[in-house]
């Protein structure tokens, strides 16, 4: 049974095939001298992004989940040496655009998917901090510190949370009282891919873009860019603090089956509501997309 209710086993079939196939593709290319030095360092870091994707891929397919663990050490030794080649190439203001969790979110909320893979997977200690040393940025956020906190023990906390919409919800479900925060998580949940349907700011440090760069792609699921929408940035949470996630268990877009690893399954079956496979969205699929994405 797949776990996206949006796209066909069939679907997930082709698409990972191609991402493991362009994986390799990729790598390849890399063993070979380079015609454009200066853009290696982002080449190799799309591989890194390839290897998140696939991962992501996976789950929605309903592969098992400890397969996804797989993917850390090649992710990893990807990302650092994109870092390393990046040393020579970017200078101090483009490295602070790449890096930064103030006003890069998508380089945030990849942080937090991965730290969320990272602890409900349980890497190795030694990937572990080498994927804490890559994030960087300690003491910036005061959610996604806290988190990182719960296996980093020393590592600093941020006082303020740089993206308070859609991730107010988050912290405020972790810093309620026992008795509040499945409900509270829920609701982080059920608004988290609304909210991230964000506004641009008006004066102070603005995001260099407003939304993630994976934001609608579910509008075109058959161009292979949809990869699932997941909420692991509440696993993450759950993971940290033991929360009760129990009134999220079945939600579109909570990935529930990262901390069951040996099953049941927490998605509700997606048989009634597995799309045509003629290339077309059937009524039911368009249902969803309103329900589940606020298309008009």
């Amino acid at each position: 049974m797949t776990r996206d209710i949006l796209a066909p086993k069939t679907h997930w079939d082709k698409w990972i095939a191609f991402s493991e196939d362009e994986i390799a593709k990729m790598i390849e290319r890399c063993q070979q001298p380079s015609k454009n030095p200066r853009y290696r360092p982002q080449y190799v870091f799309e591989i890194v992004r390839e290897y998140w994707q696939l991962m992501f891929e996976r789950y929605s397919r309903g592969d098992p989940v400890r397969e996804l663990a797989q993917y850390f050490p090649k992710l990893l030794d990807a990302w650092e040496e994109s870092e390393r080649l990046g040393v020579g190439v970017f200078t101090p203001e483009q490295q602070v655009s790449r890096h930064s969790w103030i006003t890069n979110l998508d380089h945030y909320i990849v942080c937090f998917w991965l730290t969320g893979f990272a602890l409900a997977l349980d890497i190795p200690d030694d990937q572990w901090r080498r994927l804490v040393a890559l994030m960087g940025n300690e003491g910036e956020d005061a959610l996604l510190d806290r988190i990182i906190a719960s296996r980093d023990h020393d590592r600093r906390i941020g006082t303020e949370l740089r993206h308070p919409k859609p991730y107010r919800r988050l912290l405020d479900a972790v810093n309620a009282s026992p008795a509040d925060q499945a409900r509270m998580l829920r609701l982080f949940v059920e608004n988290w891919y609304a909210e991230l349907d964000r506004p641009p700011k008006k004066g102070g440090v603005t995001a260099i873009y407003d939304r993630p760069y994976w934001y609608g792609f579910s509008e075109n699921i058959e161009g292979g860019a949809y990869f699932g929408f997941w909420c692991v940035e509440a696993v993450a949470a759950v993971k940290a603090f033991n929360l009760d996630d129990t009134r999220c268990l079945g939600l579109p877009h909570y990935p529930g089956d990262l901390l069951r690893p040996d099953g049941p399954t927490t998605h509700a079956s997606a048989l009634s509501a597995e799309p045509a496979e003629t290339g077309q969205s059937s009524p039911l699929q368009q249902s969803l997309l309103k329900r589940l994405f606020g298309k008009k």
